[in-house]
């Protein structure tokens, strides 16, 4: 294989990962209503896309810069407008699966209706319906007359409504006589505190179901009774604002008011994208897009008679449990126990939990008997992204009030996340938690938490380090470790990191965590040169990575220099990946795979061969940029031989998988890899469930009620 470039372009390689969600909507093994919620996450992911990283190339791209530097040798200018292609194209398919899956659920009897499809007892249900539910929460402006287009939400989706009246203006033209019908033109949002999806009266054994859209579409005549019209029609239009968030630098603001306004002010970021209904009259098209300021650079993209098909992620289960996936119980981590205490526990041994194969709920019973411990003195976590109604906080403002000194770094700049942490942060601030908002010009994305206990007069520390958000929900659907230790010096350095949130002019020296902005680099170069001289001295020489996205250039160039020593090289790297592959004399030693599956892959693990004596780390950091150089990041050496060699037995399940991974390529096709002939099928993420099922069958005895995922 040859190829004229070094890097992947990050956003086309994004952009490539949600298609891979694409495939998971289109995979007939997949359940039918689980195919729905694929459809969802696409359309989200999507949204988010154009917000923040279509966005940021937009920006260069109108700003006449280049940018092929950074953008790894393309133009700002051209990316935009390939990104543009990509995601009509993809649009397009997604609409061709919607229609298929629609078909299929017609055939178990669950029949999505539209506005022209009504009859019958449904009639009144849905007249029924928006009187009492839809009309008291719509908005309707008519928009001919006023003197400023009023301000369309980025998260909202909107029914652009033509009408055409019935009066006409008569004039005569040198004898000729024309008439002229007066156009109106309105917007309805559709509102937010009704579900989409709505079930109308089952009939004959079927289920019956409508978009919200279609039935105000259905009571068009009640809402625009005043108006005498001819004809009205109603067309789904959306927009997607940039959602980059700019801090005030008024001094006497505090940081909490600062993100506030920021995240106030970002509703009239400036459109990116203006997603429309393809069958829209032109000149209600037209009308829309003049008024709003909207042109070709802002991403305009035919779309289909939905929009927001984020909302499918909600579809309701109808009681067919036969259309999901079995439940899968989060399994006991073998010799820790809910019921005892934990911190005895982690004071013999270190833990490691595997959520959401395992049970998150250890992190919760940690935080909540550390609250009520006597000996405890003090709890200092870091919080990136939260639950809606968090059980992590719940403990912490239990601990507070048991007199424990609780200290928070709360990262006010968590994408999308900003609203619900600054409310989560006025709720500790009030009950006396001190609050830390982070380092200017660094977000602080590490998952650390340190408990400080006296034991026989004596300072003892316990915590844990994770790679994902401390957040009971996301932890039922995201892959992540999270390590319980009493590792006094690993301890000691995330006390150092604490004292850095607090001062943070001063760079502390670390002996075993790898610290994010000013150590991971260079950690990481020294731990590849280390295997590139084994190889080159013929010894064992391997590197294994799991992470999210991989897209940092110089990092990259390393493992191209590591490839070419002999250094065998494999990555599983869930979503960018801007290394090419199987590039000879660049990368023919290196292979990546993608993992999309029932479990959103989110861990991140770095394993060494060491000259067959692996090191192995966790970490809170992916090999892009901004995690290496500017953000707080926490990596964790493993020093446990048990949990070392789970992690490595977890990376090497992942890793067989012949069932939903996929290739890395230049070429971006995602295409899966097949087994091979007489290999059986290897479906990584249920054979991981398996391999801690297998560790606890002792404990699992005495509790049957949890599935084989095998049987799915």
């Amino acid at each position: 294989m040859e190829t004229k470039f070094r890097y992947i372009d990050r956003e086309k390689s994004w952009l490539a990962f949600n298609a891979r969600v694409l495939q998971e909507a289109a995979d007939e093994s997949v359940p039918l209503l689980e195919r729905l919620r694929f459809i969802g996450i696409f359309s989200n992911n999507l949204d988010e896309f154009f917000r923040v990283r279509f966005a940021a190339v937009r920006r260069l791209s109108l700003s006449g810069v280049s940018g092929e530097k950074i953008l790894g040798g393309i133009s700002a200018q051209q990316l935009v407008k390939e990104i543009t292609e990509i995601t009509i194209k993809q649009q397009s398919e997604s609409l061709r699966i919607l229609n298929i899956i629609e078909k299929e659920l017609e055939k178990q009897n669950i029949i999505i209706l539209d506005e022209n499809q009504i009859e019958g007892e449904h009639e009144n249900f849905v007249k029924d319906f928006f009187i009492q539910k839809v009309s008291p929460e719509l908005v309707t402006i008519i928009l001919n007359d006023l003197a400023e287009f009023p301000l369309l939400k980025d998260n909202s989706g909107y029914l652009a409504i033509k009408l055409v009246m019935k009066s006409e203006l008569k004039s005569k033209i040198l004898g000729i006589v024309k008439s002229k019908h007066e156009i109106r033109y309105a917007i309805i949002e559709i509102p937010k505190s009704t579900n989409r999806v709505v079930e109308l009266p089952s009939k004959n054994g079927k289920h019956y179901l409508m978009m919200l859209d279609d039935i105000i579409r259905y009571n068009l005549s009640s809402i625009f009774n005043i108006f005498d019209y001819e004809s009205i029609s109603a067309h789904m239009i959306k927009i997607t604002r940039d959602a980059q968030l700019d801090i005030d630098s008024d001094m006497s603001k505090s940081m909490l008011e600062k993100i506030a306004i920021s995240v106030k002010d970002r509703r009239i970021g400036e459109p990116v994208r203006f997603v429309y209904d393809k069958t829209i009259d032109k000149d209600t098209l037209k009308f829309f897009l003049n008024k709003m300021g909207i042109d070709a650079s802002d991403g305009v993209i035919p779309g289909g008679k939905y929009h927001n098909r984020r909302d499918y992620m909600n579809f309701p289960n109808l009681g067919r449990f036969d259309l999901l996936y079995p439940p899968r119980v989060p399994l006991p981590v073998q010799g820790l126990s809910l019921d005892g205490s934990m911190l005895n526990k982690v004071a013999q041994k270190d833990y490691l939990i595997y959520a959401p194969f395992q049970s998150f709920s250890y992190l919760i019973k940690f935080l909540r008997e550390a609250a009520l411990d006597p000996k405890v003195t003090s709890i200092k976590i870091t919080l990136y992204r939260l639950a809606k109604n968090s059980q992590i906080v719940s403990s912490l403002i239990n601990a507070a009030k048991n007199g424990k000194k609780v200290t928070v770094q709360i990262e006010l700049q968590a994408r999308f996340d900003e609203a619900s942490n600054i409310s989560y942060a006025e709720q500790m601030q009030q009950e006396g938690i001190e609050l830390i908002f982070g380092i200017k010009g660094l977000k602080v994305h590490s998952k650390i938490c340190l408990v400080e206990r006296i034991e026989e007069g004596k300072l003892k520390r316990y915590g844990f380090i994770s790679t994902g958000n401390f957040n009971e929900t996301t932890a039922k659907i995201y892959t992540d470790f999270t390590l319980f230790t009493s590792h006094q010096q690993i301890l000691k350095d995330v006390s150092k990191v604490f004292d850095f949130f607090d001062v943070n002019y001063r760079i502390h020296r670390f002996k075993h965590l790898i610290v994010s902005p000013h150590y991971t680099r260079s950690r990481f170069y020294k731990l590849i040169d280390r295997e590139i001289m084994n190889a080159i001295l013929g010894r064992s020489a391997y590197i294994n990575l799991k992470m999210n996205s991989l897209s940092d250039f110089a990092i990259i160039d390393k493992l191209y220099e590591a490839s070419n020593a002999g250094v065998k090289i494999k990555l599983q790297v869930r979503g960018i990946c801007s290394l090419i592959t199987g590039v000879k004399g660049m990368s023919e030693n290196i292979e990546a795979i993608s993992i999309v599956d029932y479990f959103l892959e989110h861990t991140r693990a770095y394993i060494f061969s060491n000259n067959d004596n692996p090191e192995v780390f966790i970490s809170s950091a992916d090999f892009m940029t901004r995690n290496l150089d500017g953000r707080v990041e926490i990596t964790c050496p493993i020093y446990d031989e048990d949990i070392k060699k789970q992690i490595i037995d977890t990376f090497n399940l992942g890793w067989k998988g012949n069932v939903k991974a996929r290739f890395h390529s230049e070429k971006l096709e995602n295409e899966y890899r097949r087994r091979k002939e007489g290999e059986p099928d290897f479906r990584a993420q249920f054979e991981t469930y398996n391999y801690f099922l297998n560790e606890n069958n002792e404990l699992l005895n005495s509790n049957c009620a949890i599935p084989n995922p095998k049987e799915s």
